[in-house]
């Protein structure tokens, strides 16, 4: 229930639609049990050329409760054929407009409420912690995104509106089969017991077999998105058949838990009718009696034994109405679990504004560590670090020594553990996430580019941007003459990830993005991939364009690099074990010596020879892994 009330507040906004729908989908099912309350005068006067001139009664003529249709039309309709005959068509045409108003109403705030849980829960997924991603496989996050939201979707728009409509019904011809049918009626108490009971027991399981399900789905599109982007890796590893048995293993789990949920479900409609038939069989008997006994005339248990089988319909699809709410709130499970997850990095209720950073980065014994089922994992230890304005440092140091992980603190995609960093003096806790972040930029090793223009790729998040601007730092990135050698030059798309662009193209076009971001901190992790040698004297003569003017931190893997930096910062198990420039670590610093007579001095002859600051050789101290939570 408390989940449901919560799926019910992103109703409020549509309360205008939801009110009248509900109005017309009541009247709808008066005026649809009406109908069948005509089949009294139908039979007891219209069909019987004998019956005498009276009253055109609905309801027992005996009782308080009963209705002359004469009274209901102009005075000189008083015919019977043509007071139901008027009364049936205008019934008809009144159910017909109310049923497709309300309908179309509920509908409109039925699919109004699910955009925007799915707005809601797409900004709150974008909004959340690096923590969070990865903590859930990319294809558990679009399940939920997509698949149970859908679940929900059905159950607030497309079913919402007939089970209305069937409710409206049912309370009316309940009603009306109590009046009609007197104490007869009474025996309809001994089936529902019967009918709530078996319900919800099959309800139950229908939700619990429905997250079943969903969780089965994820793990599918877990095995799509790694396949389907991976499908290079795929392709050259000849695992092709693998991962197609590894698929249809996960189809086939779905399958199985798909096949449980439908035998559960498939017994709730056989139940209803075996209940409805006996129910009715029953009434046939005993109306039978009350017929030769007077009590009730032909019409009236003719109405009231179809009234009945209209109350049949509706409590066989109560069943099917009741499933589908229990698969929305077996779904809803995975929603609200998104929505109640506590984000590690959070902005405080009146944070600070940065216009522009002027002075230092200062890490003070800046500690951090991430929960696994082993326990708690420490990164970093005890750092202490100050990265003056207009300063180049380089990180180096052994993969998983915790580089990544230390440059992904400046902008708060993780938290520290312990300690603190400072931006100018102040603690980037306490600033807003938005004025923190204005500040860095970053150029990663992999390069993420979008299915867009290239112009839009460069001017990402600044759409308003002046072609100008963009056109200047794509020549200030080199990639200014091989965008207008494209079909449609800036205004070209270059596929999911850039796929239509070489690696070097890519990683200028990212570059570019950063040259006209134009933040004063620049964190850069160089790219280790293998290059043609234009193209990396193209990207490092880019990258010395972009570090220009800024504060840089950078995961150095060439000597170029290495050179042009300040200080170089040597990292081993999380802690800082040396800063120092170059030809001072050489001297000092064993792991650095060693790291360098690794690279360097044992390399062939031709590739260590330009050691000046131009030098654009690649520095492989690592094989670095981005996505590792060392880095």
């Amino acid at each position: 229930m408390t989940r449901f009330l919560r799926l019910m507040r992103y109703g409020v906004p549509y309360t205008v639609q939801w009110v009248p729908g509900v109005l017309l989908l009541a009247v709808c099912g008066a005026l649809d049990t009406f109908r069948v309350l005509l089949l009294q005068p139908i039979f007891d006067q219209v069909l019987r050329p004998d019956a005498p001139e009276g009253p055109i009664l609905l309801g027992m003529r005996n009782s308080r409760w009963h209705v002359d249709l004469r009274s209901l039309m102009p005075f000189h309709v008083h015919n019977a054929w043509n007071v139901v005959a008027i009364a049936l068509v205008l019934a008809t045409f009144g159910k017909g407009i109310c049923d497709y108003l309300g309908t179309y109403l509920v509908n409109y705030a039925g699919f109004g409420t699910i955009t925007d849980l799915r707005n809601h829960l797409y900004e709150i997924t974008l909004r959340r912690s690096s923590t969070f991603f990865h903590r859930n496989a990319t294809g558990t996050i679009l399940s939920t995104l997509i698949n149970d939201v859908d679940r929900v979707q059905l159950a607030l728009s497309s079913v919402i509106g007939d089970f209305l409509q069937q409710f409206f019904t049912f309370i009316v011809g309940i009603v009306l089969v109590i009046r009609l049918g007197g104490n007869l009626s009474w025996a309809l108490v001994l089936f529902i017991p019967v009918v709530i009971t078996s319900a919800r027991k099959i309800g139950g399981e229908v939700r619990s077999r429905t997250r079943t399900g969903q969780d089965k789905l994820a793990e599918i599109q877990n095995i799509l998105h790694e396949t389907v982007t991976g499908n290079r890796i795929v392709k050259a590893f000849n695992t092709e058949l693998w991962e197609i048995l590894r698929f249809q293993k996960a189809a086939r789990r779905l399958f199985r838990a798909n096949l449980r949920s439908v035998r559960i479900q498939s017994i709730s409609s056989p139940l209803m009718d075996t209940i409805g038939a006996i129910a009715i069989a029953m009434f046939l008997l005993i109306g039978r009696t009350e017929i030769l006994s007077g009590r009730m005339t032909m019409g009236l248990f003719g109405a009231f034994i179809i009234l009945l089988f209209k109350l049949y319909d509706p409590v066989r699809k109560f069943a099917y109405f009741y499933n589908a709410f229990q698969q929305a709130m077996g779904a809803s499970v995975s929603i609200f679990a998104f929505f109640d997850t506590e984000d590690d990095v959070k902005e405080g209720s009146h944070p600070k504004q940065i216009e522009r950073f002027r002075k230092s980065v200062r890490f003070e014994d800046v500690g951090f560590w991430y929960s696994t089922e082993k326990g708690e994992q420490q990164i970093l230890h005890n750092v202490d670090l100050e990265v003056e304005a207009g300063e180049v440092l380089a990180l180096v140091g052994p993969s998983g020594a915790g580089k990544s992980t230390l440059v992904n603190l400046i902008p708060r995609f993780f938290d520290v553990s312990s300690g603190r960093i400072l931006l100018d003096g102040i603690d980037i806790r306490d600033l807003s996430l938005a004025s923190l972040r204005r500040q860095v930029a970053q150029v990663t090793q992999e390069t993420i580019l979008f299915n867009d223009t290239v112009r839009n790729n460069i001017a990402y998040g600044q759409p308003d941007m002046k072609h100008a601007l963009v056109e200047e730092a794509s020549r200030a990135a080199l990639a200014h003459d091989f965008i207008m050698r494209m079909p449609q030059g800036y205004d070209t798309v270059i596929g999911e990830k850039g796929f239509r662009l070489s690696g070097g193209e890519r990683q200028r076009i990212a570059i570019a993005r950063a040259i006209l971001k134009n933040s004063p901190i620049l964190i850069l992790d160089e790219a280790t991939s293998a290059l043609d040698a234009e193209s990396e004297s193209l990207v490092q003569t880019a990258l010395a364009n972009l570090m220009q003017n800024r504060t840089v931190v950078v995961i150095a893997h060439r000597l170029g690099t290495i050179r042009r930096a300040n200080r170089i910062a040597v990292l081993e198990d999380g802690r800082i074990t040396a800063i120092a420039p170059h030809e001072q670590l050489l001297a000092t610093s064993a792991t650095y010596q060693r790291l360098y007579q690794l690279q360097f001095v044992d390399a062939p002859e031709h590739l260590v020879s330009p050691l000046d600051a131009s030098a654009q050789i690649p520095l492989e101290f690592e094989q670095p892994l981005a996505t590792k939570a060392g880095e």
